[in-house]
């Protein structure tokens, strides 16, 4: 995917508004009055405090001991875009969920804000199995990990190393190591990756001597005949009211920018590398088959061990299963988690 350099000032002058699509129930800040929210936070192995929501169902019985779910969020995104959705759907169902905010994005903790860190968003996820398999009301041999667009390779990468997930899905998935070495359909030549490192590197001259901090990829802010495709969908989601959301940490005109110079260490983000291990823990991968990012639940699925099912969402594409509800396949996700973690 072409690489979007902004600054500060041009992304400010740039944000603009439109009308949104809300088509087969689009409903991303969706509340539900069936269960119990609560905003908790945590430590991870580095001390950084992890933010996330927390979702009970209201006839919990006390004393007993539920299986839960833990919802990342898509790259860039928050949990309140997408994963608080998923959580409060799968908690309906009588799981315990917790949509957290990845580290430097968010409610959650990490300076400077918006950085790229593989290693610590997958441990995130680890540190979310902590909270919860401390919690009284939780079974911590039934908790299972579900990863929304990028989070996908993260949960990957987590579960690879933490057996105490049980169960792992993944909705949409990008590989944001494939993703930004190759690029879509490995569009990305060798030259063209050296070229975005050494911009990279350049920037970091920049910011060492007191430069201004500079942003890549995300979405754009405004639309004009030459917007690609894939940019139009992201944009009906994240600047629009259909998905729009600033947390406090961030603005407007930076939200799902990460930094240019972090964005680099995707180059060495090889989630599916040894994705084989996970088996048999179970493997659910789900994409819209109109997808533009299809690759990477098709190259997960042939990789990865028994049990593993791959399941197309006819018509969908990538940010469809982000908030259309009519679409997204809950039946099948809550099916997955209750015949692998059991139901209480």
């Amino acid at each position: 995917m072409r690489k979007l350099l902004l600054s500060l000032a041009l992304a400010a002058s740039s944000f603009t508004a439109v009308g949104q699509d809300m088509s087969n129930g689009a409903n991303n800040f969706y509340k539900s009055d069936r269960l119990i929210a609560e905003k908790v936070f945590f430590n991870n192995q580095y001390r950084m405090k992890i933010a996330g929501n927390l979702f009970l169902p209201k006839d919990r019985k006390p004393g007993v001991g539920y299986p839960a779910i833990i919802v990342g969020h898509p790259m860039g995104a928050v949990k309140e875009q997408s994963s608080n959705l998923y959580a409060q759907k799968l908690a309906e169902q009588g799981f315990v969920t917790l949509a957290i905010d990845q580290s430097f994005w968010g409610e959650s903790e990490g300076q400077p804000r918006n950085v790229v860190a593989p290693d610590i968003y997958a441990e995130a996820f680890s540190a979310a199995v902590d909270f919860l398999g401390t919690q009284a009301f939780v079974d911590r041999e039934r908790i299972g990990v579900l990863g929304i667009c990028g989070s996908g390779s993260f949960v990957i990468s987590a579960a690879k190393i933490d057996p105490r997930m049980k169960a792992i899905a993944t909705v949409s998935m990008y590989d944001m190591g494939a993703a930004n070495r190759d690029a879509l359909n490995h569009s990305q030549t060798i030259e063209q990756r050296k070229a975005i490192i050494a911009q990279a590197a350049k920037q970091r001259w920049v910011e060492a001597e007191g430069g201004e901090t500079q942003y890549t990829s995300g979405t754009v802010h405004r639309l004009d005949a030459n917007t690609h495709p894939i940019q139009r969908e992201f944009y009906d989601f994240y600047r629009t009211a259909r998905g729009e959301f600033t947390p406090a940490s961030s603005s407007p005109e930076l939200t799902t920018h990460p930094t240019l110079t972090s964005n680099v260490k995707f180059m060495n983000f090889y989630p599916f590398n040894d994705i084989g291990t996970i088996s048999p823990r179970p493997m659910l991968f789900i994409a819209g088959d109109q997808a533009h990012s299809r690759e990477f639940s098709e190259e997960a699925y042939r990789l990865a061990g028994q049990p593993k099912q791959l399941l197309w969402v006819k018509g969908a594409g990538h940010v469809d299963l982000y908030d259309r509800v009519e679409l997204i396949p809950f039946d099948q996700l809550t099916a997955f988690f209750r015949h692998n973690l059991g139901a209480n």
